[in-house]
């Protein structure tokens, strides 16, 4: 019996809800560790930077107007696709990262930890950080969080998997669409989730999917006029700097390259981070003689 000859996988972008090649038609060796070849990745475009977002534009309306407990059944639905496919994670996350199995394995597990406790907190978010404010006068004065718009998310460069949902499940559980740029080096774990993204309930557009040369990409996302909040996680020191300048253009909610431990928990301050806060001023009316008021 002859050899049988492994079928590759051929990895591609995600952009509005489908799997394209990069418009260029360029890919990029993708290594592990030790630098043996893992597969070609596209290498995206400033064309692809653009397509993406119109693509989370044009998701938005739909995805910020679901209700906030509809968010949280999606995005946990996300986290049941992924349970399903841990052990392909597993080996994806082992290769980009130079991990031992059992290692990677708790890395995975985690990361879909992390997924399920972002997709609980859509609906409780704006408990926290919204309400009733006491004014000097007969109204009512309500302060409710919105979201900011389409994020661009620069994904962590070490952590591939665990790091990059640490950083956009914030954005999309909050209500915003997300033009994601996968780790350069270790890309596969990001392209592999946009396959979960696609097979579960997220609405096409939400989440963008993009590979290859992270200033390449972050720069024409950085200086485009549609996008309103851009996350500098995965940019170091010089890139963050030139990014942030071209942010100003179109007044960017920046959120700078930090130290972060992904593997601790996150807290709300990537929620907090891309929404905005409306406030209502409704008069109050009064009952009958008594004065009394509603």
């Amino acid at each position: 019996m002859s050899e049988r000859l492994t079928v590759l996988k051929t990895y591609k972008l995600y952009v509005g809800g489908k799997f394209p090649r990069s418009e260029s038609g360029r890919v990029y060796e993708v290594t592990d560790s030790k630098g043996k070849w893992l597969a070609n990745a596209p290498l995206s475009s400033r064309k692809d930077a653009r397509d993406a977002v119109v693509a989370a534009r044009k998701a938005f309306g739909g995805w910020s107007g679901a209700t906030a407990y509809n968010r949280g059944q999606v995005l946990y639905r996300v986290a049941e696709m992924l349970e399903g496919r841990r052990d392909q994670f597993t080996r994806e996350v082992a290769d980009a990262e130079g991990l031992s199995k059992s290692k990677a394995a708790a890395v995975v597990d985690a990361t879909i930890d992390r997924w399920v406790w972002y997709a609980g907190w859509t609906d409780k978010i704006a408990q926290v950080v919204g309400g009733g404010n006491p004014v000097a006068g007969p109204f009512f004065n309500l302060s409710s969080p919105e979201p900011t718009g389409v994020v661009a998310v620069l994904a962590p460069q070490e952590s591939s998997f665990l790091g990059l949902v640490s950083v956009v499940a914030p954005v999309i559980a909050t209500g915003n669409t997300a033009v994601v740029v996968a780790s350069e080096r270790s890309p596969l774990p990001a392209l592999s989730l946009a396959e979960v993204l696609a097979t579960s309930d997220v609405p096409g557009g939400v989440v963008n999917v993009l590979s290859g040369r992270t200033a390449e990409i972050a720069t024409p996302l950085a200086a485009h006029q549609d996008v309103n909040a851009i996350d500098l996680a995965g940019a170091d020191e010089v890139l963050a700097k030139e990014l942030e300048i071209a942010a100003a253009d179109n007044l960017k909610r920046v959120l700078r390259p930090q130290p972060v431990d992904y593997a601790e928990t996150p807290g709300i301050d990537r929620m907090t981070a891309f929404l905005e806060t409306k406030t209502v001023w409704h008069p109050t009316g009064s009952l009958g003689a008594s004065g009394s008021s509603y």
